[in-house]
């Protein structure tokens, strides 16, 4: 079977394709089915190729992380491989900031939330300088802006 040995392990990219691949060999040919560990494989992501030696998930997401592996079995027996999946993003906005128009004097609140794998940190700045005491929130309140 290919890969080879029993567990490997592949590292992809949040909203890209994943392709998973099992060959195995046999007489009679093998059946190949496809599970993922402890859950579904993901609903209408999941497409099989080249007679189900190839699983792909479209658009994948943090959810799709996980266990998956592939079973080849004919009457004389069966083998299976296991596929560590682990899904990686770069930061991307769950909500996006927006330009806050204030009068003198008047208080406002912007509010920024994003997420990445790793978590990604947040930090807020007025015209390039740090603002203390807000470390790693996803929002920031302003006072009456100085002059």
């Amino acid at each position: 079977m290919y890969p080879y040995g029993t567990s490997s392990s592949q590292m992809v990219l949040r909203g890209v394709d994943l392709l998973l691949e099992c060959i195995a060999s046999g007489v009679p040919a093998p059946d190949i089915m496809w599970y993922k560990k402890g859950g579904e494989l993901p609903v209408g992501k999941t497409k099989l190729e080249n007679f189900n030696k190839a699983l792909r998930i479209s658009n994948v997401s943090e959810e799709d992380s996980g266990e998956y592996f592939c079973l080849a079995s004919n009457k004389m027996g069966s083998i299976r491989h296991t596929i560590s999946v682990r899904v990686k993003a770069a930061p991307y906005w769950l909500d996006e900031p927006e330009n806050l128009i204030l009068a003198p004097g008047e208080d406002g609140r912007l509010v920024c939330r994003a997420n990445g794998n790793p978590k990604p940190s947040i930090q807020w700045l007025v015209n390039g300088e740090p603002i203390e005491g807000e470390g790693g929130r996803g929002w920031a309140s302003f006072s009456k802006i100085p002059d």
